[in-house]
């Protein structure tokens, strides 16, 4: 049993000397900051994705591996698609924290930005970086005016 199963885990005061705040950022665009400097080990980087949740008490962001847990700044989503790849033909999506789930085409809308949005199973949202929203290009299609994906011969439009 880890501590973090523990029903008063999140309850415990920090390690003697220590504060429960940190100085970790996960940015708008989906990349964790430690110090002001950039975390570029992708271990680390998913490791801080798999490890984001909300604190139960008070509905603030925190990292937990299950043994210890700090708070950290959140600029925006907290969810990320950061990859998209063909299997069978159809989209398959990675998220910050290394899940993989296949694009159900209902689930995506855009924002007044342009940013592409995932309804995650769960009921978060998750925002497409980037790179990952341009990996869409394959299946991106113009009807009428809108946009949307083709998939098997279906298209799908983006509700904006």
């Amino acid at each position: 049993m880890k501590p973090g199963d523990h029903p008063e885990f999140f309850r415990l005061p920090p390690p003697e000397g220590r504060s429960r705040e940190s100085s970790i950022v996960l940015t708008k665009d989906g990349r964790f900051f430690h110090d002001g400097s950039a975390v570029e080990h992708p271990g680390m980087h998913k490791a801080f994705a798999s490890w984001l949740r909300r604190h139960p008490d008070d509905g603030r962001y925190v990292l937990s591996n299950g043994y210890d847990w700090t708070y950290l700044t959140v600029e925006g989503p907290a969810q990320f698609v950061s990859a998209v790849r063909s299997v069978d033909g159809r989209p398959e999506l990675t998220l910050l924290d290394g899940r993989e789930l296949p694009l159900d085409p209902s689930a995506l809308t855009s924002d007044s930005d342009g940013r592409l949005w995932l309804a995650l199973p769960e009921g978060d949202a998750a925002c497409f970086t980037g790179a990952a929203q341009l990996q869409l290009e394959p299946w991106l299609s113009e009807r009428s005016g809108g946009f949307g994906l083709e998939i098997d011969g279906r298209f799908w439009p983006i509700a904006g």
